[in-house]
């Protein structure tokens, strides 16, 4: 099978690119302006050429210069254009129009522009599907119309397409006039009704994602660990499947008084449970959260390194759940290794699109490139 030609524009550390790599996609390049990402993107992508520059000073020309191509040939755009002025977690007083992290869209369709790919994929938060009356959505789509791309747009949910996170994303899909974007239905839903005339599986729990890791205490843990246990269900030999160590099982050590808190917290259960004489001030409704055993994850977000900022305490043990437990969580394989900082490696985990999300997507764009090159 023809390995499809992928440039990654804000690639972060490539959960994009990480998901199509699984689907025998080749990704050529990945262009994001904060290094520590991108050392991870490199790492984990040996073969693409990086390139650590603010995209809107990147000519797209002189790209694919680089990667020795010309106009047309590229088979996919992907790409997440930074979207915090858009985040349901923004106060609505600082979501501007004018920000010009709200504009960065804009030199994503720049390249769809210069480089005229057979397919282009566009992330952000579900929120943008709405903002401003769907202002920005419907620009995006008359974007992509102008330019001869047919476009789809939908809010993919993480859970139907395997991933143990109640997480959104709002997915542009275009090809090229001639080929139908089309979305790939749910794999998952939330009762089981497998049979052999409906192939739809129960969504997965991120206790049935990360039971069988080592256990841990408070600041235990190691950059490489071996399996103590084989793995107990489907994802986790999949997440398994290419790698022989398990990296950044580390558990962040915490202080005495978090210890307390997530201790007298059932699997579940979160700061409005705590007892008024060890509960905070104040915080996230999630503050101190243990995930539950039978329950898919909350968004996995950049504050996972601290119990305070969201449901990112173990089920089971009193402590933090590790990157590598995260990186489940997302969806990352085992064998997609981080680098960085801790405080770093959080932000990238956070920050990443889950590579099922697109490895889900991979066939229906290899469809779309097929018909397009016809």
């Amino acid at each position: 099978m023809e390995k499809l030609k992928v440039i990654d524009l804000f690639c972060g550390c490539g959960g994009m690119s990480w998901g199509l790599h699984k689907a025998n996609f080749s990704v050529l390049a990945g262009i994001d302006n904060w290094q520590p990402a991108l050392e991870t993107f490199k790492l984990n992508h040996p073969q693409a050429i990086p390139i650590n520059a603010d995209i809107r000073t990147v000519n797209p020309k002189e790209v694919m210069d680089r990667i020795n191509m010309t106009e047309g040939e590229p088979d996919c755009i992907v790409g997440g254009p930074p979207c915090q002025g858009f985040s349901k977690n923004i106060p609505a007083s600082c979501r501007f129009l004018e920000d010009p992290k709200n504009q960065l869209f804009r030199y994503f369709m720049s390249f769809v522009k210069a480089m005229y790919p057979k397919t282009a994929v566009m992330e952000n938060v579900a929120e943008i599907y709405n903002a401003y009356s769907g202002g920005i959505r419907n620009e995006i789509v008359s974007m992509f119309e102008s330019l001869g791309y047919k476009i789809n747009v939908r809010i993919m949910y993480a859970p139907d397409y395997g991933i143990p996170q109640r997480r959104k994303r709002c997915i542009f899909f275009a090809s090229r006039t001639g080929a139908d974007p089309v979305f790939p239905e749910p794999a998952f839903s939330p009762s089981e009704n497998y049979n052999l005339f409906n192939p739809i599986k129960k969504y997965r729990t991120a206790w049935a994602a990360i039971s069988d890791l080592p256990e841990l205490e408070n600041g235990e843990g190691s950059e490489t660990l071996p399996y103590n246990k084989p793995p107990r269900n489907e994802y986790q030999a999949e997440m398994r499947l290419d790698s022989e160590l398990l990296y950044d099982h580390i558990s962040k050590k915490l202080n005495e008084k978090q210890l307390i808190r997530i201790a007298s917290l059932k699997p579940g259960q979160g700061m409005k449970d705590l007892s008024p004489d060890i509960r905070p001030k104040s915080g996230y409704s999630g503050a101190y959260g243990r995930l539950d055993f039978e329950m898919i994850a909350p968004t996995i977000t950049r504050w996972v390194f601290h119990p305070g900022s969201g449901r990112f305490c173990h089920p089971k043990e009193a402590r933090l759940i590790t990157i590598r437990e995260a990186a489940r969580i997302q969806s990352f394989s085992d064998d997609f290794i981080f680098r960085g900082t801790y405080l770093q490696k959080s932000y990238q985990v956070g920050n990443a699109v889950p590579p099922l999300l697109m490895y889900a997507l991979a066939d229906n764009i290899r469809k779309a490139c097929s018909i397009c090159g016809s």
